[in-house]
């Protein structure tokens, strides 16, 4: 495969021989149709493609110029911008600026041919430029950037948590209202994501047949070990697998109680998914 035929590359984007009604509209749609292609050879998902071309777009209308007028000092100004206006958290700002990076180097890479392209169409020196550097970025120095206000539940708020949790089921039950299964749906749903350590899209994607038997805790029976099939991934990558060995009884118990006694009364039983819904087979799905 010859250099001009990369995915992305300029060559492949333009339509040649056709005068355009608006040459610079035309040309940034094209430098964006290239750089999905480019990043969709690479494997990275829909997920992470979309909201990169979304924030270019919104980067050219605060600078309103396109991108081979882009210069270190729009970037200035829009982190400062984002910083003193939006309030935006360091960490977002920085993940911004790389996407910034990420376009407008793949824009002057000379393999994609999109600086001839500008210059061939709008005259010398009409050429995209690479505007983040590390003296306008902000380096990610720390592993943790959080909040120091963020904290982690203790035991007791926890427990006070799954306790409120199972109030809503009983008050519903009381009440004679539907959502008395919804409720205690989400209230296992807490309780699986705190007693098998999950994120809420490993979670969310769980099926009946994620539980298996672990010979080291025979005592738990069919939920002794979860196999969590949607991991937080790399870029580029499939999501990652792995395997959680039950620990704590109660919610085991929990589980337990909901896939045999509760879940039925969805009316869902040939579902695989474990969490759904009143209306049917219409599964909980995060992520």
């Amino acid at each position: 495969m010859g250099r001009a035929d990369l995915a992305g590359a300029a060559r492949l984007e333009l339509v040649s021989g056709v005068a355009q009604l608006r040459p610079e509209d035309a040309m940034f749609e094209a430098m964006l149709s290239g750089w999905r292609a480019q990043q969709a050879a690479r494997g990275l998902k829909d997920d992470t493609i979309g909201p990169r071309e979304r924030l270019m777009r919104r980067f050219g209308e605060f600078t309103g110029e396109y991108p081979w007028a882009w210069s270190p000092g729009h970037l200035d100004e829009w982190s400062l911008h984002l910083t003193a206006e939006q309030h935006l958290a360091p960490s977002t700002i920085r993940s911004y600026q790389c996407g910034l990076r990420l376009f407008t180097e793949f824009l002057i890479d000379g393999r994609y041919g999109w600086a001839v392209a500008c210059e061939q169409a709008f005259g010398p020196g009409k050429h995209p430029v690479a505007i983040c550097h590390e003296w306008n970025t902000i380096a990610h120095l720390n592993d943790y950037e959080g909040s120091p206000e963020a904290r982690p539940f203790t035991r007791e708020e926890m427990q006070r948590f799954l306790d409120y949790a199972d109030g809503q089921v009983e008050r519903a039950a009381r009440a004679g209202r539907k959502g008395a299964l919804a409720a205690y749906r989400d209230a296992t749903l807490f309780k699986v994501m705190y007693g098998w350590g999950l994120r809420r899209t490993e979670a969310s994607k769980l099926d009946l047949v994620d539980w298996g038997r672990n010979p080291a805790a025979a005592e738990f029976g069919r939920y002794g070990m979860l196999n969590v099939r949607y991991g937080k991934a790399k870029k580029g990558q499939p999501p990652r697998r792995r395997n959680v060995a039950s620990v704590m009884g109660w919610a085991v118990e929990a589980v337990a109680d909901y896939v045999e006694n509760i879940r039925p009364r969805f009316g869902c039983a040939g579902h695989p998914a474990l969490w759904v819904t009143e209306r049917g087979p219409v599964i909980l799905r995060c992520g």
